[in-house]
Formats: structure tokens, sequence, C-alpha cells
């Protein structure tokens, strides 16, 4: 059964909420490391991926696709990670591939010589990963999107079965915060904010 409303059909027309404005000014991600069990089941999983590819997506291409990595899946990459890691530094990192219960790894598929330009494709799945990050939060779990240097190694990634022309564009941690996130400095916006009349 589909989470969506029948193609065609009307939406319902947005509402002001500031709860739902409070909840996305204080959104944070919850350290990688912190991710506890429990994570989300297959039905939370379910319906917080189709939250995230409730995304922009010009021409409608799905240029993106989901990895559901489960506990022992990354137990034996990460271990098979570890003879490439670059230095102690990078199998340092790799306790976070280890930590969270459920890890969701994102995709880039963009089509290629689409008229959609490539970059907009990009774009699009960096949607899907902060989609994703709001729909975990909405449901009460914690979740952290890295990428580190396995998603960019090739020997690496092909462990992860990225194929030629895809991309990772993050590895989504999902599951119970150990603590609650401590908030951050946040950027200044007078000097990030200009204005065309």
């Amino acid at each position: 059964m589909s989470p969506y409303a029948p193609v065609g059909a009307p939406l319902p027309a947005p509402e002001p909420s500031e709860a739902y404005l409070k909840r996305l000014s204080n959104r944070r991600s919850t350290p990688a490391q912190t991710i506890g069990a429990p994570g989300p089941g297959d039905d939370q999983i379910a319906r917080i991926l189709s939250v995230a590819a409730r995304t922009p997506d010009h021409g409608k291409l799905a240029p993106w696709r989901f990895v559901i990595l489960g506990a022992s899946a990354k137990a034996r990459i990460a271990a098979e990670l570890e003879p490439m890691a670059p230095d102690p530094k990078g199998v340092a990192v790799l306790a976070k591939l280890r930590a969270s219960p459920v890890c969701v790894m994102v995709v880039s598929t963009p089509v290629q010589g689409h008229k959609i330009a490539v970059w907009e494709q990009e774009l699009s799945t960096g949607a899907v990963c902060m989609n994703l990050l709001h729909a975990a939060d909405a449901l009460g779990f914690g979740a952290n999107w890295i990428t580190d240097w396995y998603a960019y190694e090739p020997a690496a990634t092909a462990l992860f079965g990225v194929q030629a022309g895809e991309r990772i564009a993050g590895f989504i941690h999902l599951g119970t915060p150990a603590a609650p996130a401590l908030e951050r400095d946040r950027p200044d916006l007078s000097v990030l904010i200009s204005r065309l009349d």
C-alpha cells in the first residue's frame, strides 16, 4: 500500500505551525558514536524512506537509491575497510559505521545526458538526505549524516555495491541517542544574506 495520496488528488493546504518551526529550528545531528539501540523497525524505516523520497525532483527522475545496512553488514564491511584506511584516524572513524543499529546509505544515481542537469539531480539527492533526518527526528530517533573517507575511495565504495556513475551522498545513522544533543555554534546570517530589489 502506497504511503502517498493518489496521483492527481488534492493535497492539504499548508497551515502555520509554530511547533513545526520550533522542531526544525532546534534540529541537531546526534553524534554517530552515541547512537545506539533500539533503532527503527522495518515499518518505521519504510515510513522514514517514504518521507525522504518526498523531495524536490525536477523531471521526476528519482536520481537516488537507498541501501539499508544492518548491524551485521556494517560490522563485516567495517572489518574489510580497516586494511584500506589511509591512517590510524581512518581506522578510528570506522567506529561510527559500527555504532548505530541501522544505517541508510543514500546513493546518488544521476541520469546522464538528460535535460535535467546532473547538478540538479545531485541537489535532489542532498534533499533526500535532509528529509531522511527530519523523518527520523519526527519518529523520535537520533540521526547523523556522514560520509568519511570510505565514501570516496573506489575500492571501499565497491564493498557497498556502488556502481560506475554512482556516488555515495551519505550514510545516515539511525537509532536512540545515548544523551541529548548539545547546541553548537550557528552561522551568522547577517553576513550570508543579501537582497536584490
